[in-house]
């Protein structure tokens, strides 16, 4: 049986890539790293490093040991996360979501860290392609995505559907094609993207987001919207962050013959211990995001 002790200390290396910062990271000595992948480097009868001088390189061994035994180390560190006291009201939980589910969702947790103190909310804003890679990494206990992810590491259930809406400022009454066009496109990071899904359905002329006049771009969730207020042009955003904007009244939302949505998926790694505290924030979430929009 590999050595957990050697093992981490290899990792660590492998990731740090330094001799002296493994030992400040491990509270060790520089030669108690190097005493450690030596016995690691006996144990199993091959060599892990080349060394070049300060630096080194991993061996083709080398390279497996690290892939291999990082999930090793986890699997030990959820084992014993498993056996400890889970309190649900107790330690960490992070969560990472898009923008616009984060607008909604994120005040209402930190209700609940207001009633229970010692269960700590960290809360990520993130595209849907990161999030998917910090639970595969398992960097977060949840992730919320608007599209389903393909890897078999994950689990994925459908909670909610967020509507997509088209803003203009207050003052415009209703909308049609060639009004949209006088009026103008403010962009934001996934406009391209909701502005196909909500406009093709609704509009025959609609082929791509680039037919409007450019009239801005932020990429700011919670600022998309200031400039639309002002009558400097129109956007398409889901519906959490529209509400979440402060000046309601300086906006109009339009009512579209064809309403759309994008699916919302409640995401975590399957191969990890699901605490109390987590599975307790997973319970709220649902109806937090069903509740009356």
């Amino acid at each position: 049986m590999i050595n957990q002790v050697w093992l981490k200390t290899f990792c660590t290396l492998a990731d740090v890539g330094h001799f002296t910062q493994t030992a400040n990271r491990l509270f060790m000595t520089q030669s108690g790293v190097s005493q450690h992948i030596k016995k690691l480097e006996q144990q199993l009868d091959v060599a892990l490093l080349v060394r070049e001088g300060k630096s080194f390189s991993l061996t083709e061994a080398g390279s497996k040991l690290h892939q291999q035994g990082q999930k090793l180390l986890l699997q030990t560190d959820e084992l014993a996360k498993s056996i400890k006291q889970d309190d649900p009201f107790v330690g960490i939980v992070k969560i990472a979501s898009p923008g616009s589910v984060g607008l909604k969702l994120y005040p209402q947790l930190l209700a609940i860290q207001q009633q229970s103190p010692q269960l700590i909310i960290d809360y990520a804003f993130a595209p849907n392609t990161q999030i998917e890679q910090d639970l595969i990494t398992r960097k977060i206990e949840l992730g919320l995505m608007t599209q389903s992810s393909k890897s078999t590491e994950l689990v994925n259930d459908k909670i909610a559907l967020e509507p997509l809406v088209l803003v203009t400022a207050s003052e415009i009454k209703s909308v049609n094609w060639n009004k949209l066009l006088e009026l103008g496109f403010i962009s934001h990071p996934d406009a391209a993207h909701h502005g196909q899904l909500l406009l093709s359905e609704n509009f025959a002329e609609f082929k791509h987001i680039e037919q409007f006049p450019h009239k801005g771009f932020s990429n700011q969730i919670g600022l998309i919207l200031e400039p639309v207020s002002r009558g400097l042009g129109f956007t398409v955003l889901p519906l959490y962050a529209v509400n979440a904007f402060d000046n309601k009244t300086a906006i109009r939302m339009h009512t579209l013959t064809n309403p759309v949505g994008e699916n919302i998926y409640l995401c975590h790694n399957k191969n990890t211990f699901v605490a109390s505290r987590t599975k307790y924030i997973k319970s709220l979430i649902t109806g937090y995001l069903n509740a009356a929009k």
